[in-house]
């Protein structure tokens, strides 16, 4: 008798191997079974077990903040601003029916529903409690006096935030909360001074073609109104209140961080201090462009931005020392948990860090995601999980909604999910196997940790590529080399001795450490360059919409959250996302919201530049967007390009010409001889070409001109009916819808004067 649970091995096969599969069956009469037709049974089963596991006990919390975010992600996708009695009401209802159903086998359903309209509803709330005005159009002397709350020391210039308690300005009554103003290099004053000044401001920068990133809306979150720079001397003065808590906060940590920097300064300068204080405090905006470029060409750029792997570090130095430090005296460790006394120890320093570093996005889900790892070593609970990964996305998406549309958030999350499978799924399956003595004599020499380490970087890199594409256009074919360079340096150097020299500092001892300090960024800058110097170091992407780019996603978390066969249909969803990304067409003509600049596709596939201003930040976007390795400088770009003090033309791919007309006595000449005209100023009516004038950029802001036929299909950085509180509808009047077509030839009167001859004849 067989024994129980093992499958009966069939006797029919004449060499004795087991007959799972019939050798032979006839077809049925009076049809035919296509050949394999007797698998479908069997797939169908193994679809339905696998289904089965991924909905087990324990499998809902990871998907709840998927939801949670794709309930954020409908909200910013909304054409207008939602009702938010509306809104929360729905979502309570949604959260009670859930509730109600927790027995039924809608539950799953019913929770993941719950969970889009809770996270449709946490952003407009937060929308709604941070609303304040934004500037609408340019100021020119305003004279302002308040708080400075924050303050950024740049490579050529300085910057701060200032809390306005009054605002005068010529001719105008707009209030603004806070406003952010550029100084000169060292002028900026101290955080927490109350300054008077004058100032000309800017409304918030609006997304510099359609599709790309909208500044005014972190602009927005952040509760800043305007931009600008200051106009003459700032003149310190007495407040007329202590301006709160939260002031006296915001300088008591800026002061504990230029106190910082002053200690790295007195051992390191140049780009060395630059990144050595960007690792322990955050501020990142002085490191020269080259070093910085070269780190994010590299791939290195993640360790410029305060994250996952910093505050792991930190929290790891710390929990090891003092479990180090506390197993020298034998009463402790043999009668009490210090290993919990470390990870509280631990959590201390990391949330130390998180205030250090000024608590940004990426800090905050670092934050999070230590914490729970270490509340769960001091409950004594499995630290590295998915659920760990959960609670942290829940927590900073219910704080920030608006930091699921960030590119940090995107990045991090990504990366974290990537890790998180790879040691919940893929090092027990690397490693199950038991060490031989081949295997043990490698791993004494460091090889597994290295593997791990090349995994790491691997997984991490592939999952943030698609948001590196599509926010910055480019891609780090050599990540995974310049990791394995620099980052044991980092982690084994540059951190520790960081975090040594914060702890010396007060006692007068930290000038060695940041010497060591030094060392290991020299290095990690040497590879930097190196990879950055390699031939086809950078890799350029073309702008893709965002549909690639939330396929791609929803293809990485399934590859990420689920465990049976059938986490590669992710595989296959996040293909067919970068093919679909690939295909994008792009634009054949790109018009700035302000009408001065505009590029067109000539015959050589390259854009070439029509400009009247100087927005070189602007011409960087569009060129990066292209994938176009070219910079601001290329003499190529004006190729074809005639141009007058009345405007400029240059022809399309298809010869026809485009024309930007700077004067009113231009248009009736570029009207007759241009297919698209665009300008500043009001067009006649009688205007023969096809026209994109001061009306439509008020309305639309900046374009993108797609030819289709003789005209062009038209996409507009304010959708049509589209008004949001950090880009609300345009001034411009007229209701412009998403083309352009040739205007047709009005038809003649013909000239009724008959001809003399005529009369004689009749006469």
């Amino acid at each position: 008798m067989a024994e129980q649970g093992r499958p009966v091995r069939s006797q029919g096969t004449a060499s004795g191997i087991a007959g799972t599969w019939p050798v032979g069956r006839a077809a049925p009469a009076g049809g035919f079974v296509p050949a394999g037709f007797g698998a479908w049974p069997s797939i169908v089963e193994a679809l339905r077990i696998w289904a089965r596991a991924e909905a087990g006990a324990g499998r809902l919390l990871p998907w709840v903040p998927v939801a949670f975010g794709g309930g954020i992600a409908l909200y910013f996708a909304a054409d207008h601003e939602p009702v938010l009695w509306v809104v929360a009401a729905t979502a309570v209802a949604l959260t009670i029916a859930a509730v109600l159903l927790r027995r039924s086998r809608l539950f799953a359903a019913a929770i993941m529903i719950a969970a889009v309209a809770a996270g449709f509803a946490a952003a407009t709330w937060k929308t709604a409690r941070i609303a304040h005005t934004l500037l609408a159009k340019p100021l020119y002397s305003v004279s302002l006096s308040g708080f400075v709350e924050a303050r950024d020391i740049r490579e050529r210039t300085d910057r701060f935030v200032l809390r306005v308690t009054a605002m005068e300005v010529p001719r105008s009554d707009v209030k603004l909360e806070r406003v952010r103003l550029s100084v000169r290099k060292g002028t900026a004053p101290e955080v927490g001074s109350f300054v008077q000044l004058k100032a000309r401001l800017l409304p918030p920068l609006s997304p510099l073609r359609p599709g790309s990133y909208d500044f005014s809306r972190d602009m927005f979150f952040q509760g800043i109104g305007a931009s600008g720079f200051v106009m003459g001397a700032i003149a310190a003065s007495v407040p007329p209140d202590a301006g709160g808590l939260r002031l006296r906060y915001a300088a008591l940590m800026q002061g504990l961080r230029d106190a910082i920097d002053a200690r790295i300064r007195a051992t390191l300068d140049g780009d060395n201090r630059a990144i050595a204080t960007a690792l322990l405090t955050g501020r990142r905006d002085a490191i020269t462009t080259p070093v910085n470029d070269a780190m994010f060409i590299s791939g290195l750029g993640h360790v410029l931005s305060i994250s996952g792997y910093h505050m792991a570090v930190v929290a790891g130095v710390v929990f090891f020392a003092v479990r180090a430090l506390l197993a020298l005296i034998p009463g402790l460790a043999a009668g009490f948990a210090i290993k919990k006394w470390s990870a509280a120890a631990a959590l201390v320093a990391a949330a130390f860090y998180l205030l250090l570093s000024g608590a940004e996005v990426a800090t905050q889900r670092s934050f999070f995601m230590t914490a729970v790892v270490l509340i769960a070593v001091m409950v004594d609970r499995r630290a590295i999980t998915f659920r760990t990964l959960a609670v942290a996305a829940l927590i900073v998406l219910a704080v920030a909604p608006e930091a699921l549309v960030h590119p940090s958030f995107q990045m991090s999350f990504a990366a974290t999910l990537g890790l998180v499978a790879l040691v919940q799924i893929g090092m027990p399956n690397l490693f199950a196997s038991p060490d031989h003595s081949a295997t043990a004599r490698v791993a004494m020499w460091g090889g597994r940790e290295i593997a791990m380490l090349f995994l790491a970087s691997l997984i991490a890199g592939l999952a943030t590529t698609p948001y590196a594409a599509f926010h910055f256009h480019r891609v780090t074919p050599f990540g995974v080399l310049a990791n394995l360079g620099a980052m044991p340096v980092v982690s084994a150097l540059v951190m520790p001795a960081g975090l040594l020299g914060l702890l010396a500092a007060p006692f007068g001892l930290d000038s060695v450490c940041w010497w060591l300090m030094g060392i290991g960024i020299d290095w990690m800058i040497a590879v930097s360059r190196w990879v950055a110097a390699l031939p086809g170091a950078v890799g350029r992407i073309p702008a893709f919409g965002i549909a690639p780019l939330i396929a791609a996603s929803l293809g990485i978390i399934v590859m990420g959250l689920l465990r049976t066969p059938l986490r590669w249909s992710g595989a296959l969803v996040l293909l067919a996302a970068i093919a679909w990304g690939l295909a994008a067409r792009q634009p054949d003509i790109l018009i700035a919201g302000d009408g001065a600049s505009v590029a067109v596709r000539g015959r050589d596939g390259q854009l070439h530049l029509i400009r009247a201003s100087k927005d070189g930040f602007l011409l960087k976007e569009w060129l990066a967007a292209d994938a176009d390795p070219r910079d601001g400088g290329h003499a190529s770009l004006a190729d074809g390009v005639s141009c007058d003090e009345s405007g400029c033309v240059t022809p399309l791919g298809d010869g026809r010409l485009v024309a930007l007309a700077l004067r009113i006595d231009a248009l009736a000449d570029d009207c007759s001889r241009a297919a698209l005209v665009v300008t500043a100023r009001p067009v006649p009516p009688d205007c023969a070409a096809m026209v994109v004038d001061r009306q439509r950029l008020a309305s639309q802001g900046a374009l993108a001109l797609t030819q289709r036929g003789d005209g062009f299909a038209v996409q507009a950085v304010r959708a049509r009916g589209a008004s949001r509180p950090w880009l609300p509808a345009g001034a411009g009047e007229g209701d412009f819808d998403g083309s352009l077509a040739p205007k047709t030839a009005a038809p003649r009167n013909r000239d009724a004067t008959p001809a003399e001859t005529d009369l004689q004849a009749d006469d």
